[in-house]
């Protein structure tokens, strides 16, 4: 029953072809090109996962890397999350089997419970177009990984996905989110996204007013799009917190970036 109630909520989340896509892959067991450098940067260390935890990290993900670390500590905005349902904090990160990390219980852009330059990596897979400020959750991560420590992204490709009428959205953009501390509360891009959301590659979001009803309770829920990412916008995210870009994707149904933390940020 846990796998069926996850597979309906990621067809409500993520829409039909998403969801195709992941049930393909896990059956198959495909894995990024690049995956033997990845897995040269995440074996044996220890990191963060934001927003999780990720099928794409199990041992039959796009990215398995849950196998291979040496463990992972987690974060979720709230001890109730559609995604996880009932969550607490403390060491009950049940990431793979019977491993565990420890749960923090904090928003993606308020790290403030974790100590600065703790981990090895940082990964997030498709959590931070659900962030009202990304810029500011990035750079919290940033904050809290070692010298030389390793952040990964990954996000929607919007072809793929409900988004895909919505624009890219612009680094000045983000930029005038950051500088202004925009919080998670922020609908600014509600009216849009009722206007290009895609409703037919979200059928389990209901009716249009029962989407528009969902979108206003954003802050409970976190469902929203926020922003629409590609490739390029990624490196200049990277470019903007001087992280060093190791290897993107762009080719399948997922966005991914991995860079490296250089110096003292």
């Amino acid at each position: 029953m846990g796998s069926l109630k996850n597979a309906v909520l990621m067809v409500k989340e993520k829409g039909l072809g998403y969801t195709f896509y992941m049930v393909v892959s896990k059956i198959m067991a495909t894995k990024i090109n690049d995956y033997q450098i990845i897995a040269g940067l995440f074996k044996h260390k220890y990191g963060l996962e934001v927003g999780g935890p990720s099928g794409i990290f199990k041992p039959r993900g796009f990215i398995p890397l849950y196998n291979i670390i040496k463990g992972v500590d987690g974060c979720n905005f709230s001890n109730k999350t559609i995604w996880e349902g009932n969550i607490e904090a403390g060491e009950t990160y049940n990431y793979y089997e019977n491993k565990k990390g420890y749960q923090y219980i904090s928003e993606a852009s308020d790290l403030g419970l974790i100590p600065a330059s703790k981990y090895d990596f940082v990964i997030s897979s498709h959590c931070l177009e659900h962030v009202a400020n990304p810029l500011k959750a990035v750079s919290e991560w940033i904050r809290v990984l070692k010298k030389d420590g390793i952040m990964l992204i990954v996000l929607p490709n919007q072809q793929y996905t409900f988004d895909h009428n919505r624009p890219v959205t612009k680094i000045t953009h983000l930029l005038d989110d950051y500088n202004s501390n925009i919080g998670e509360d922020d609908l600014t891009h509600l009216e849009e996204i009722l206007k290009l959301h895609d409703l037919k590659r979200d059928t389990l979001a209901g009716t249009f007013e029962n989407f528009r009803e969902r979108g206003l309770k954003n802050f409970e829920k976190r469902s929203l799009h926020h922003h629409v990412y590609d490739v390029a916008l990624l490196k200049e995210i990277f470019a903007f917190f001087k992280l060093e870009v190791l290897l993107t994707h762009d080719k399948s149904k997922d966005l991914v970036i991995v860079g490296r933390k250089i110096g003292h940020q």
